[in-house]
């Protein structure tokens, strides 16, 4: 099915009334940080990305989420500065000590005493802020993270349903969990490590001058060392995080398109293909994932030899001088502690350099899809319609729509087509015919490329998303029913909706009693997609919502496809029912369901090549005659199947 199943079932039930899409206003844009980061030339969902453009906006818009926490930042940064002044006080303490303190003999004691004491409580007061700073700045880390994540899923959310069709879900998953999470260890962990251990060197760095200039000025002859072997480093462990990080959206894309078709995959027993292609993507993300691993170690061993043959050095150097007294023992002591402190930090951020390359590619991700406006969008307010939902008569007017879900591949041609209030129509066609497509723009999952749709008069594009999704309401051929009650699937967790009023809903289009059968009636909890109800069952419980929510105009989208005759019965009572009083287009697939339908219209590769009612098309004896010879040849197969 080709038009039919463009749409992802989630996002076609969430922009229903009350559903996860619709918020107060009918703003579908993010209004967090990030939608204030993006410049108005913000690129839109067909656009290629930019890499430098999005890194700088991503790091723009990242620090925009920081900012509400300034404080907390410099709060934890100046517990850094102590806990490191209470850790690098420590070493000139013992040095005091050897060179001062114990000289003097048992006079020294009381003296030594108090040096003691004094280590002790400089060993304290570094763990008491250091426990401080890590708390300060996990809290602000968690909370950027938690606006970021609820920033993303309502963008995510906002977008139009081409998004759907160019983004895996996978991918998308993976945006919201792991790159989110990425993210969260950048300000919990990497930050810290920035500040902390770059503060620390610079620190030591000042201890080292103050202990002996000349050992000091040796000391640094390191640092160039250090700044090659990281420029050496770095392009390569960035393209092997960029790599593997693609390669694990690529897995998880997989393995959710795997699971969602399971059915499927049965069915044509592709398990043995499926696991083999699962296999292969697995073995390149492992190997990817290694390659990755072998670059990190060799980088940080690079620094452990390079910090051992300094240690060296300086018990080379600082040896000969302390056997020619240039200076004493105890400084001695203390420069050797502080070039192993030196390097201490130096290896803390080499081990955060991986999360770091991790969180630019994370940060880059997200902001490619921050970055992508929905291409359906609210009109302005100066040229928004009002219409009240109450007022709405139920006209609808397709004028002369051209429209193509890819440039250059026209799926309507100039179709016209004018429905009266309260008019049943049904729409006929073999797949790929452009039935979906065409209420798909009455719902305006998508706007026409010429042309214009309009409800009693007014151009949809002129009426805000939730306005006018209050005045389309839509059933689908497989409807989402989501993890929780019966209760809370009929009005869609809209507390405001009274249960009574479910309830009366689901016996208007008979659906009370197959409830009352389940074990806790209308607490009956369903798993996703309402696995454990039949496919008629879920259908009533879908025509229930459309009870509840009163929209003006109906939308029947292969309703009834895969039900028995039986249970397509039942759902055709509901519709009946439902129906009564509303402008209602069905997509029909069994023609049984639209033969007492007030007109029906034919389609064929775009276009409307007959209409009328049943008995009128049939005596025509063209192209809805032949659709109808078919459909009851199948139905008397299947009967004597």
């Amino acid at each position: 099915m080709a038009d039919e199943k463009r749409r992802n079932p989630v996002q076609a039930e969430s922009t229903r009334p009350g559903g996860p899409a619709a918020r107060p206003g009918g703003d579908r844009r993010s209004d967090g940080p990030a939608a204030r980061a993006r410049p108005d030339g913000a690129r839109q969902s067909g656009e290629p990305p930019q890499p430098t453009l999005h890194r700088r906006r991503a790091i723009r818009a990242l620090l925009d989420y920081a900012r509400p926490h300034r404080r907390k930042f410099l709060l934890g940064f100046l517990c850094t500065f102590l806990a490191i002044a209470a850790d690098l006080l420590q070493p000139v303490i013992v040095k005091t000590a050897i060179d001062d303190t114990i000289p003097l003999g048992s006079s020294g004691i009381p003296v030594l005493a108090g040096l003691g004491a004094a280590y002790g409580l400089l060993a304290v007061v570094g763990f008491v802020f250091s426990y401080l700073q890590s708390n300060l700045l996990q809290r602000a880390g968690q909370a950027i993270v938690a606006q970021l994540r609820k920033d993303l899923f309502r963008h995510i959310t906002n977008q139009s349903m081409s998004f759907f069709d160019r983004h895996p879900i996978g991918s998308l998953v993976t945006n919201e969990s792991s790159d989110t999470e990425t993210i969260n260890q950048f300000f919990t962990q990497v930050l810290l490590s920035l500040v902390r251990d770059g503060l620390m060197i610079l620190m030591i760095i000042g201890f080292m001058f103050w202990l002996d200039a000349e050992l000091a000025v040796w000391a640094l002859i390191l640092i160039p060392f250090i700044g090659a072997i990281a420029l050496l480093f770095r392009r390569m462990l960035r393209s092997a995080y960029h790599r593997s990080r693609a390669q694990l959206s690529r897995l998880i894309a997989f393995t959710a398109e795997n699971l969602s078709g399971m059915s499927l995959i049965q069915a044509f027993h592709q398990e043995e293909e499926q696991n083999r292609r699962f296999t292969e993507s697995n073995r390149t993300y492992l190997r990817e994932n290694l390659r990755e691993v072998r670059a990190t170690i060799l980088f940080n061993r690079s620094f452990d030899l390079l910090g051992n043959a300094a240690v060296a050095a300086a018990v080379w150097l600082g040896g000969y001088a302390v056997l020619h007294q240039k200076f004493e023992f105890g400084v001695l002591y203390a420069f050797i502690t502080y070039i192993r402190q030196f390097f201490q930090p130096i290896n803390a951020l080499t081990q955060q350099w991986n999360t770091l390359q991790s969180t630019m590619v994370s940060m880059e991700r997200l902001w490619r899809i921050f970055s992508v406006e929905p291409e359906v969008r609210d009109p302005a307010p100066e040229t928004a319609a009002k219409l009240d939902r109450e007022d709405v008569r139920g006209r609808i007017d397709f004028n002369r729509i051209r429209f193509s879900y890819v440039d250059g591949q026209e799926v309507l041609h100039g179709l016209d087509l004018h429905i009266r209030p309260g008019e049943f129509i049904g729409i006929v066609g073999v797949t790929g015919a452009g039935k979906s497509s065409l209420v798909s723009l009455l719902a305006r999952f998508y706007d026409v490329n010429q042309g214009s749709v309009e409800i009693d008069g007014v151009d949809i594009r002129r009426l805000p998303l939730d306005t006018l999704h209050r005045i389309v309401g839509l059933v689908q051929q497989e409807p989402f029913l989501y993890s929780g009650t019966i209760v809370d699937n009929v009005r869609l967790f809209r507390e405001e909706i009274s249960r009574e009023r479910v309830i009366e809903a689901c016996r208007f289009v008979g659906a009370d009693e197959m409830i009352m059968r389940l074990a806790d009636g209308y607490d009956t909890r369903l798993s996703e997609r309402g696995s454990g109800l039949s496919a008629g069952e879920r259908q009533l419980i879908s025509f229930a919502r459309v009870i509840v929510f009163q929209p003006k105009i109906l939308i029947l989208d292969e309703a009834t496809a895969n039900l028995d005759s039986h249970t397509e019965r039942l759902v055709q009572q509901a519709l009946d029912r439902v129906a009564q009083g509303r402008t209602t287009l069905v997509i029909a697939h069994r023609l049984s369901t639209i033969r007492h339908a007030d007109r029906i219209i034919v389609m064929r590769a775009g276009r409307i090549v007959e209409e009328g009612n049943h008995e009128s098309l049939l005596a025509k004896k063209g192209y809805y005659a032949e659709l109808y010879r078919h459909s009851r040849q199948q139905a008397q197969t299947a009967t004597v199947g």
